[in-house]
């Protein structure tokens, strides 16, 4: 049966979360037996319970007439709708709620079905259609692009260029690598980033729709984290804020993390009518669109004072969460600049112990020592190597149990 898939799907592994949830789970008794149940700072995924107003909501809303029916895969009008509301409340950007805004289930389905549109598959490596893609990055960009038969071309991302690479350097390494620049179809911006957690600015975001119009690829915006911040001076915006960006930009939209629903996979892109549309016609043929009660209840909370106050106070919560952390890996010898620290996502992003080989070395160390779940930095690209990845999303408690237990059980920097 192996012969009726493509080699690009053949060369597909499990998605690193869901390796790691399984190979924790072959440990958990013998971590157990030695009073070391595992904890998770690995899954980037909100463990609070979401608003009770959109639970209640929802609740009511499932005995509405019709409600159980087939929605449309563009979105109804009413979630349409709200989501050009907030567009222009949080960041105020226009967008017509007919041509420019889409549904989605869930923001990842989203950029992949957009990939797939994109890409026209190729056998010869270096004909192959290219996403630029940021390195490092959400592992499953690389994926996207790898099943849809193109080429992911890296973007370093690194703490020397200060998470700001120059797009002409990129370009030109591109060309120097024997891609064709004809192939290259779009590039993928994700700030707040996942998984460094690092922020950017309107200047550098300009220079890259700069660089996107000068060579006429499409600007990929994921902004699933921008509602997670506590810091007013590092407040994310849209890429639409900026002039020219609806020329050549669309922008992903989540409501997993915000509202700590990802389980209910629902969410948005915006932007560029002609991409829109184009997208929409082949989402058409893919699905029916999200449950309605589903986009019924969130609609109402996304402009809602409930929903603001909720997003606010689980800020408050991952700011506190993140001090605990960094406090705790300063105490364990980690070299911390606060200074330096991003106050967006709820993700740190620090090197390995310089006894240790690898991200992958160090990380299956503390898991079978100590029962911690870290994600290795190369999980997410080349340029992640020498660095792991944790997501402060536990209780307190359990966070001060990890600094503990590495303290304990010998995990210190030096």
């Amino acid at each position: 049966m192996r012969n009726l898939f493509n080699d690009d799907v053949m060369s597909l592994d499990t998605y690193i979360m869901f390796k790691l949830k399984e190979e924790t789970a072959k440990l958990t008794p013998e971590l157990k037996a030695k009073n070391r149940a595992p904890i998770s700072l690995s899954m980037g995924a909100p463990t609070a319970n979401p608003p009770k107003c959109l639970i209640d909501r929802l609740k009511e809303i499932l005995d509405e007439d019709g409600i159980h029916m087939y929605s449309t895969p563009k979105g109804e009008k009413y979630f349409r709708d709200a989501v050009a509301l907030r567009m222009k409340n949080r960041f105020g950007v226009d967008m017509n709620p007919e041509t420019e805004i889409f549904s989605l289930v869930g923001s990842k389905e989203g950029i992949a079905n957009l990939i797939r549109t994109l890409i026209t598959p190729k056998k010869e490596e270096k004909e192959k259609d290219v996403i630029l893609v940021p390195d490092p990055g959400y592992a499953s960009y690389l994926e996207f692009v790898k099943c849809s038969g193109g080429k992911s071309y890296p973007i370093p991302l690194t703490y020397e260029n200060d998470y700001k690479p120059d797009m002409d350097e990129v370009w030109d390494n591109l060309i120097k690598d024997g891609y064709k620049p004809e192939n290259v179809k779009a590039m993928i911006l994700n700030f707040p980033n996942n998984p460094l957690g690092a922020t950017t600015t309107k200047d550098y975001v300009r220079k890259v729709i700069d660089f996107c119009k000068k060579h006429e690829i499409l600007l990929i915006s994921d902004a699933a984290y921008c509602d997670l911040y506590f810091d007013e001076n590092e407040k994310p915006f849209s890429v639409f804020e900026l002039e020219g960006a609806k020329d050549i930009a669309v922008e992903f939209y989540s409501f997993s993390k915000p509202y700590a629903v990802t389980g209910w996979r629902l969410g948005w892109v915006c932007g560029n009518s002609e991409i829109v549309q184009r997208f929409g016609k082949a989402k058409s043929t893919i699905d029916n669109g999200i449950f309605k009660a589903l986009q019924k209840a969130c609609a109402e909370i996304l402009n809602s004072k409930e929903g603001d106050d909720y997003i606010k106070a689980g800020n408050e919560g991952y700011k506190r969460k993140q001090a605990i952390m960094v406090k705790g890996f300063k105490e364990l010898g980690w070299p911390i600049d606060e200074n330096k620290i991003p106050h967006t996502t709820f993700y740190l992003w620090l090197p390995i112990p310089p006894r240790y080989k690898s991200a992958f070395e160090f990380c299956e160390d503390l898991l079978k020592t100590s029962g911690i779940v870290l994600v290795p930095g190369n999980a997410f690209g080349t340029h992640g190597e020498g660095f792991f990845r944790l997501s402060y999303v536990c209780s307190d408690e359990q966070l001060q149990e990890v600094i503990d237990r590495m303290k304990a059980d010998g995990f210190t920097f030096s």
